[in-house]
């Protein structure tokens, strides 16, 4: 890598290769201007134009002195940054990334990088409203872009550099910008503003005694303004050096006006002070906790692991305080000086731990997902890039920040499907994306369940990773106990209340009278899944896809959980004109409205992607919760994921036959995990928790592995079955999705492809068939799996052969219009 040196006379020509966050299959070379020599290097953000005239953010991926052959390289038109924002550690990550899950760099570029720190592409300035300003203050070609803008508001990009006379206006626009006298709605307008608060300090003539004296002595005739000092005189005791005006107007209880005319009088000053939007406050750390001799046992194997392997595996039953010994592993990396990583599968769950680790680690810890603000997110990866965080506590983006020094990573409830990304690209996975990064970094990775991923277990069990087990719950809590009840009995005696076998009403009636809290899973949101006609079998089906209509009773309308689409309910059968309209099935909106007409006198609530779509309404949730303002929680597969309440002792499933019968070849993996995992938070402390799983098939063997916390017996079960149908772990498999809006082109497109892949490699090729949903967004699709024996040949050379038969086909006028989606590790 060459530098450029500052200072140095040096007439030499620079070229700098840039990934642009697009789907484009090569990084672009844009020609170094000399003024910005000094300016460029690897991993800083450049302003570049990329077609005729769109503007856009690239980071800088190489510099040579080797000009483009195939096209005259464009100069680079900016240099955003005075540091890099990426490192050489999230390169090689990015290229990886592409690489294992045949994307374009561009496309792990545009996921990686927080959206405050993306320039958008529109081209217009705007003068904002009610802008004040001194003209003053502003440059000679601020002046004219302001004197141009007061008389047409709204101005091109392209207009305003005709106007001075130069090709670059990107550094006066974003000085504009910055003072807030104009908006840029995209082309530079980098949307990461610093929060800015006003702070407030005694003026120094008051530091002598006497003059403060004289201050109060004059203050006596004004008591609001005595009320003001009074009260920042206490606050400063805490921050001698200035106290935030919003505080000071809190503590007196006065007004704005009264503060102003002590600023009037100089009597303050004011002043304007970058602050974070992140948790800044200092909390005491709570006293030392000792792990109990099992936990220390498996804490010291885990170490030993380590010293030869890079990855170990934790299998931990539910409750047995997995992440009391993830805090004394962070304890012991952070004191060595380095940075921990700690993924968790949903943003829901960062509410809840996030509390206790910050009692631990203070303000030393940061959170990042998506549910976070972009202005936030921006301040945390500028803060993991400073090492102003040793720990970040984030769901499956957070492999994107950039550390520098990372000496352990944690993945708990590593099995969890959420960590994969299913669309857009790049179609990753947190955690083996996690092992690689600490491969990078040289580094330490802990995957953490109490119901591994077959995949995980199977590494384990070759000797891949290391493997630690805890078997008992922590302290005097044990596991719960499993009831299966039948829902064809209850049904055929005729005593099903609703949905509700009576063993699970009798169960809920008793803990309502015992105070305590009851959780119930059903794996479907919305109302009812289906309206039916039943005089001639009409079903409301979606106009984009090829799905039923789900109702939703909050708001009267019939909902595709796929692209969208809502209509209004049907009491009219629009083919027969029969009012006989049927509800088919059941979402937790139902269960929660039939539990309210049972037990009227109980608080109940529903946490699914309905009720949790906004910032807060997780957290607002589970507060609710833990301070037993919620008797019942209903929810989705979100309420089995790590939660912990000290009274919830009961935990119903209302139809385990939805997840058993799901046609997939890991629905019984899933199943056990799942049903493992929501009866786990049952009786988490003194209590021991029951579990009630209603099922139609009660002699499943899955229920019957989950009653005896038989996961081995599911491990060497599904191991055969995998072994016989060549599926993962013991086969890779990548899915390859076909779309047209014309089913007969996607048919003869698919069918074409389907043979170029089966030339080379043969009965490894599956497909093409229809997937469970044939049409999604008005595209039908057809699906391929490739199944990869992991012995015998490289996978590498599978996907460049891969890369190059789509290649060819794109190419293919034939081919117009159809969509390639490859998923590699469809988990």
């Amino acid at each position: 890598m060459l530098e450029l040196n500052e200072g140095k006379r040096d007439d030499r020509t620079f070229f700098a290769d840039v990934i642009l966050p697009l789907a484009i299959s090569k990084t672009y070379t844009y020609r170094v201007p000399q003024a910005l020599k000094a300016q460029v290097a690897v991993g800083k953000r450049v302003v570049v134009q990329f077609g005729k005239s769109r503007i856009y953010t690239a980071i800088v991926y190489h510099i040579s002195e080797t000009p483009p052959q195939l096209y005259e390289a464009k100069y680079i038109m900016d240099v955003l940054d005075e540091i890099p924002v990426v490192n050489a550690h999230q390169i090689s990550l990015w290229e990886w990334i592409s690489s294992y899950y045949m994307c374009h760099i561009g496309e792990v570029m545009q996921a990686a990088l927080p959206s405050a720190l993306k320039l958008a592409s529109e081209t217009r300035v705007v003068l904002m409203k009610d802008a004040v300003y001194d003209k003053g203050e502003l440059s000679d070609k601020e002046f004219l872009i302001m004197d141009a803008l007061e008389i047409q508001p709204e101005l091109k990009v392209s207009d305003i550099a005709k106007l001075l006379g130069q090709k670059s206006v990107f550094r006066l626009l974003k000085s504009l910008f910055d003072k807030g006298i104009i908006h840029i709605s995209e082309e530079i307008a980098e949307r990461f503003k610093p929060k800015q608060l006003t702070f407030l300090r005694l003026n120094s003539y008051y530091d002598e005694p006497e003059n403060k004296r004289a201050l109060f002595e004059i203050l006596e005739k004004s008591p609001k303004q005595l009320e003001v000092l009074l009260a920042y005189m206490k606050l400063s005791r805490n921050a001698p050096s200035s106290v935030a005006k919003k505080d000071l107007l809190e503590e007196s209880g006065c007004s704005s006006a009264i503060l102003k005319t002590l600023i009037t009088k100089e009597i303050f000053i004011s002043e304007s002070r970058v602050v974070s939007r992140l948790y800044e406050q200092d909390q005491a750390l709570s006293p030392e906790f000792r792990l109990s001799d099992d936990q220390q046992a498996v804490s010291e194997s885990i170490k030993t692991h380590f010293q030869d392997k890079d990855v170990t595996l934790l299998h931990g039953v539910t409750s047995s305080g997995k992440t009391q010994l993830y805090v004394k592993l962070i304890e012991e990396v952070i004191q060595s000086g380095k940075q921990v990583l700690y993924l968790l599968p949903e943003i829901a769950l960062t509410a809840q731990i996030i509390e206790r680790l910050r009692a631990y680690f203070g303000k030393k810890i940061g959170i990042y997902h998506s549910r976070i603000g972009d202005n936030e997110r921006a301040e945390v990866w500028n803060k993991v890039l400073n090492k102003e965080y040793s720990v970040v506590l984030g769901a499956r983006s957070a492999v994107f920040l950039p550390f520098s020094e990372l000496g352990l990573i944690v993945v708990d409830e590593e099995h969890e499907s959420s960590y994969k990304q299913y669309d857009p690209a790049p179609r990753y996975h947190a955690r083996d994306t996690a092992i690689y990064l600490a491969h990078l970094h040289r580094s330490k990775v802990l995957l953490g369940s109490a119901t591994p991923s077959l995949e995980s277990y199977y590494n384990a069990k070759t000797g891949k990773y290391g493997f630690a087990e805890l078997k008992q719950r922590y302290g005097d809590s044990n596991l719960p106990v499993i009831q299966v009840v039948s829902i064809a009995e209850e049904t055929s005696r005729k005593t099903m209340q609703s949905h509700f076998t009576s063993v699970l009403v009798a169960e809920i009636k008793q803990a309502l009278g015992r105070k305590e809290q009851v959780i119930l899973f059903q794996n479907r949101r919305g109302y009812t899944p289906m309206l039916i006609c039943k005089t001639c079998g009409y079903i409301p089906q979606c106009i984009h896809c090829d799905v039923s209509l789900t109702f939703h009773k909050s708001t009267g309308k019939l909902h595709c959980h796929y692209c969208g689409y809502k209509q209004d309910t049907v009491s009219v059968c629009p083919a027969c004109g029969s009012t006989h309209i049927e509800q088919k099935g059941f979402g937790t909106e139902k269960i929660e409205d039939d539990l309210q007409f049972i037990f009227p006198d109980a608080r109940i609530s529903r946490m699914d992607l309905d009720t949790t779509r906004s910032k807060n309404s997780f957290q607002r949730i589970l507060n609710d919760f833990e301070d037993q303002k919620i008797d019942i929680l209903v929810g989705t597969q979100i309420v089995a994921k790590g939660l912990d309440f000290d009274k919830v002792t009961l935990i119903g499933i209302i139809n385990a036959d939805s997840l058993l019968n799901y046609p997939d070849f890991r629905a019984f993996e899933k199943s056990f995990q799942l049903l493992s995992q929501v009866g786990g938070r049952a009786g988490r402390r003194e209590r021991q928790g029951k579990v009630i799983i209603q099922s139609h098939n009660i002699h499943h063997r899955v229920i019957d592995q989950v009653i005896h916390h038989n996961y081995e017996g599911l491990f060497r079960t599904e191991m055969t079955e995998r072994k016989s149908f060549h599926y993962p772990p013991l086969y890779r498999m990548i899915r390859i999705d076909v779309k047209n809006k014309d089913q007969f082109v996607l048919n003869e497109a698919a069918q074409r492809l389907a043979a170029e892949f089966r030339n080379v490699l043969g009965a490894r090729v599956l497909g093409p068939e229809d997937p469970l949903v044939t049409r999604v967004r008005n595209f039908f699709i057809k699906t391929m799996y490739i199944k990869i024996e992991r012995e015998g040949i490289s996978v590498s050379k599978v996907k460049n052969f891969l890369k190059s038969a789509l290649l060819t086909f794109d190419t293919d006028k034939r081919n117009k219009g159809t969509i390639v989606q490859v998923d590699v590790d469809p988990y």
